[in-house]
C-alpha cells in the first residue's frame, strides 16, 4: 500500500462516501433506539453502529474501484482519488476488503449472528450485485439494488433484537420506496453523463417526461407507506404531524419537477429535498419514540 502520509489517509476517508455513511449509521442508530424500550446497552449501541458503518464504508470504497472507468467519464465523479491516480487499485481494493472483514467481525463477536449475516448480504447486494451487474443491466437498477440501501434501520433493529420485526420492515420499506424518487432526480441532472459513460439509468433509456413520472409516482407510494407507522400504532401523534408535513414538501417538489420544462434545477432542488426529508422524517420517528416512553413514564 501507499505511504500513509496524512494526504493519504484523506484520499482513504473519501474512498468510503463519508456523506453517504453518516446517513446509513443515523438510520441505523434509529432503528435501535426505536427497537429498545427506553435505551439499548450501550455495548451493543457502540459496536452495532461501528460494525455497520464500517461495512457500508466498505460498500462504498468498493464502489470506487469498480466503478473507476465510470467515474472517469463523469463531471461529478472525475476528482475521485481512484481517477486522479491518488490511490492504487489495488491498495484501495484491499482497504475496502479490510473495512468490510473488520466490520462483519465486530458484529459477529460483540452483536449477534443475524445482524452480521445481513449486514452481508447488504454488503454484496450494493457493493456486487447492484455496482457489478444491476447498475450496468437494467434501468430498474436502483429499485432493484435499492434493497442494500434500505438495510441499515433493519440491521439497527436485529442488533438490538436478535430478529426481524414488522417494525422494522417498514423502516426497511420507507427507505427502498424514497430511493427511486431520490435517486432519479440526481440522474436527471446527470443524464448526459450517465449515457456517455452509457449507464442506462432511467433518464437515459426512457427519457426525462417518463422519469418525471415515476419520481412523482413514487413519491405519492411513499407517502402512503410513511402512514403506516402511525396505522400500527408503532408511532404517535408527533411523527405522525411530521410525516404529513414532509411529505408535503416531497409532493410539492415532485409536482414542480412534474412540471418543469426545463427539469435541470429542480431536479437538484428535489434531490436535494430527498436528503433532508429522509434525515428528518426519522428524526421524527425517533422524538415520537421517546416522547411515547416519557408519557407512560418510562423516565419517572
Amino acid at each position: 500500500m501507499t505511504a500513509l502520509t496524512l494526504n493519504s489517509w484523506s484520499q482513504y476517508y473519501s474512498l468510503t462516501k463519508p456523506k453517504v455513511v453518516y446517513l446509513i449509521v443515523f438510520t441505523a442508530m434509529v432503528g435501535m433506539l426505536l427497537a429498545a424500550e427506553g435505551l439499548p446497552s450501550l455495548d451493543i449501541f457502540v459496536f452495532g453502529l461501528l460494525g455497520i458503518g464500517l461495512a457500508a464504508a466498505s460498500g462504498a470504497a468498493i464502489n470506487h474501484v469498480v466503478d473507476e472507468h465510470i467515474d472517469s467519464i463523469m463531471e461529478r465523479t472525475r476528482n475521485r482519488p481512484m481517477v486522479s491516480g491518488d490511490l492504487e487499485q489495488k491498495s484501495a481494493l484491499i482497504f475496502a476488503l479490510s473495512l468490510g472483514a473488520l466490520g462483519i467481525s465486530i458484529l459477529l463477536v460483540f452483536v449477534n449472528f443475524l445482524t452480521a449475516l445481513l449486514t452481508f448480504f447488504s454488503l454484496v447486494g450494493y457493493a456486487l450485485i447492484y455496482t457489478m451487474y444491476l447498475k450496468r443491466a437494467t434501468p430498474q437498477n436502483i429499485v432493484l439494488g435499492g434493497a442494500a440501501g434500505a438495510a441499515p434501520p433493519l440491521l439497527g433493529w436485529t442488533a438490538v433484537t436478535g430478529s426481524v420485526g414488522t417494525e422494522a420492515l417498514l423502516l426497511f420499506l420507507i427507505i427502498f420506496v424514497w430511493t427511486p424518487p431520490h435517486f432519479w432526480a440526481l440522474a436527471i441532472r446527470r443524464r448526459e453523463e450517465y449515457a456517455k459513460a452509457d449507464i442506462p439509468m432511467l433518464p437515459v433509456t426512457h427519457g426525462v417526461d417518463f422519469t418525471k413520472i415515476q419520481i412523482l409516482l413514487y413519491t405519492i407510494l411513499l407517502f402512503v407507506v410513511t402512514m403506516m407507522p402511525f396505522i400500527v400504532q408503532m408511532s404517535g401523534l408527533i411523527y405522525l404531524a411530521g410525516a404529513v408535513a414532509l411529505g408535503i414538501g416531497f409532493l410539492y417538489h415532485a409536482i414542480r419537477l412534474y412540471r418543469a420544462d426545463q427539469p435541470n434545477v429542480i431536479a437538484m432542488k428535489t434531490f436535494g429535498y430527498s436528503i433532508f426529508y429522509l434525515s428528518l422524517l426519522f428524526a421524527f420517528l425517533l422524538v415520537d419514540h421517546y416522547a411515547r416512553l416519557f408519557i407512560r413514564g418510562w423516565f419517572l
